[in-house]
Order: C-alpha cells, then structure tokens, then sequence
C-alpha cells in the first residue's frame, strides 16, 4: 500500500554542499499494518514523509501509494493518503466541523458524502460536544483530532502522521494511538513517526530506525522487543556511533 523505492533527497546548503537528507530508502507498509519511523531529530524522517505526501520532489528514487506514483501521479497520491504534518496547525478561527467540511470539499466530495462522512468522523474522533467551538478555543489534544480528521476526510486507505501525538498528554496520547489501531483494523496501511518509543512499542508491527538518511536497522515488534533494553536498546544500538550498518 505504501512503497518507498530508492527514495532520495538531496538540498544545497548555502555553502554550495550537498545535504543528504534522504540517501536510498526503501521499505514497504501493507494494508492492515502499522510501522514506526524511528529516529533522532534532523536523521530524514519528516523529509521522508513529506516525500511520500507529494510536499518535496525527489532527487531520486520513487515511492508509491496504492499503485499510484509519487513523481507521475501525485494527485492519484493526494486522493488516496491521508498525511498529518507535526508542524501544520488547525485554523482558530473555523470550527472542528468547518474543517472538515472545507477539506472534504478540497478533496471534491459532493455534499451528499460530506453530510454522513463529517458526523461521523466528528463522532469517531470524540469531537461531537465541541464540533461548533473555534478550534483556538479547543485543547491541544482536540486541535490535534481536528488535524487528524483533515487526514481522514476522504477515506484514504493509506496514512501518513508525523508525530501524531505530539504536545498531548498521556490520556489523549492513548486515545489517538487506540483510534490507530482500529483503523489498522480496517485494513489501513499506517505509517507513523514519533520521538515516544515507549507510545508505540507494544502498538506497531513493525519498526523501521532512520539514521543520516537511511534505514540503519528493521525489524518486526517480537524481534525489536528481544532485543537486550527492547526497543529502546535495539534503537540506540542502531543509532550510537560504530554501530554496524
């Protein structure tokens, strides 16, 4: 569902030097199946991310969303991933149910669709008492249901969240990671990034480590757990300086 092919990206420095952000990453993400991006600040996971959105054109390298190619087809892309950015918030001013409705509209769905799609997600997404309070009067963990229902509105059958659980506490972090999982349920191909390891230890199936732009380490959750200090232990083993590549 979600395939990422020699993905690479590259940017000039002011210097005039070459920045390999992203260097040769490959993996896969089936449908029903959710994998964590692990790594450090500044290694090429958002870069990645925003590769597979279609936000960056790659150097090299491609990658696909249910068929459809990051570089020929990006709006077959668009219409089929749903993509929550760490950094993009909701607008204050609309409300929970406004957002949605727009973005359904930016993603051409007739308003027969938006009248039962928008009710739901509001009731899925535990939005219902406050769908009519500008967003700048909501919480962060209700802001950030907002941002993830934008990424749902249109049904993708693939997702792509940038540290979804960023600035919630550990009841609204729970909650988001449960509404993961269901829709990993539902045969959604999930691809999540966080700096929490021990959020979503127990949640993904697999786990793919990120270091200077490249995939140093891969492994399903058993064989990350088996490792000496589990996750965590296999992460920093993956990353820390002389580690083999």
């Amino acid at each position: 569902m979600i395939e990422a092919d020699g993905l690479t990206k590259h940017f000039r420095a002011a210097d005039g030097t070459v920045v390999k952000a992203v260097d040769g990453v490959s993996f896969a993400v089936s449908a029903g199946e959710m994998v964590g991006l692990l790594g450090a600040n500044g290694v090429g996971k958002t870069t990645t991310m925003r590769l597979l959105a279609t936000l960056l054109k790659p150097t090299a390298g491609t990658a696909r969303i249910d068929g459809c190619d990051i570089t020929t087809d990006p709006l077959g892309v668009r219409r089929r991933l749903g993509y929550l950015s760490a950094t993009t918030g909701v607008p204050d001013r609309l409300t929970p149910r406004e957002v949605l409705v727009s973005f359904g509209r930016l993603y051409g769905l007739e308003p027969a669709a938006l009248a039962e799609r928008v009710p739901h997600l509001l009731h899925v997404l535990g939005l219902e008492a406050c769908a009519g309070r500008p967003c700048g009067r909501l919480s962060t963990g209700q802001r950030q249901r907002v941002s993830l229902g934008r990424a749902l509105v249109h049904d993708p059958p693939a997702l792509v969240l940038d540290e979804p659980t960023s600035g919630l506490d550990i009841v609204g972090a729970r909650d988001l990671l449960d509404l993961l999982e269901r829709l990993r349920g539902e045969g959604r191909s999930i691809l999540v990034s966080t700096h929490r390891l021990h959020e979503i230890e127990r949640r993904c199936d697999r786990f793919l480590i990120i270091d200077a732009g490249r995939i140093v380490a891969a492994g399903s959750r058993e064989e990350m757990a088996a490792a000496p200090g589990g996750l965590e232990g296999a992460f920093f083993a993956a990353v820390e300086p002389g580690a083999a590549r």
